[in-house]
């Protein structure tokens, strides 16, 4: 009966269980959290960056040329006379780059 206990008990304790552990989030962090977080910072810059006569693309495929640049808001011109307003937040920044 004393053998059955003995098997039964952990070997190394718990710190190799809390190393696992670290590791996992160590993983985590590094190829999870932290380029979506480049990715998000990257994407702020470009929209700070937008520049009246832009060629741009906005996350539902519309392109066109930037004319007018307010604080939230856009206006792009789809065609000659026809200007859309949209939100900055609207602006791909992976789309814009693949159409330059």
């Amino acid at each position: 009966m004393q053998t059955i206990f003995l098997q039964a008990a952990p070997d190394g304790g718990i710190l190799p269980q809390l190393l696992m552990f670290g590791a996992i989030i160590l993983v985590f962090y590094f190829f999870m959290i932290r380029p979506q977080q480049k990715k998000a910072k990257d994407q702020k810059k470009f929209r700070e960056e937008l520049t009246k006569g832009m060629q741009v693309v906005t996350i539902g495929g519309l392109h066109g040329r930037l004319t007018a640049i307010n604080d939230d808001t856009v206006e792009i011109e789809v065609d000659k006379g026809v200007r859309l307003v949209f939100e900055k937040s609207a602006i791909s920044l992976e789309a814009t780059a693949k159409v330059k």
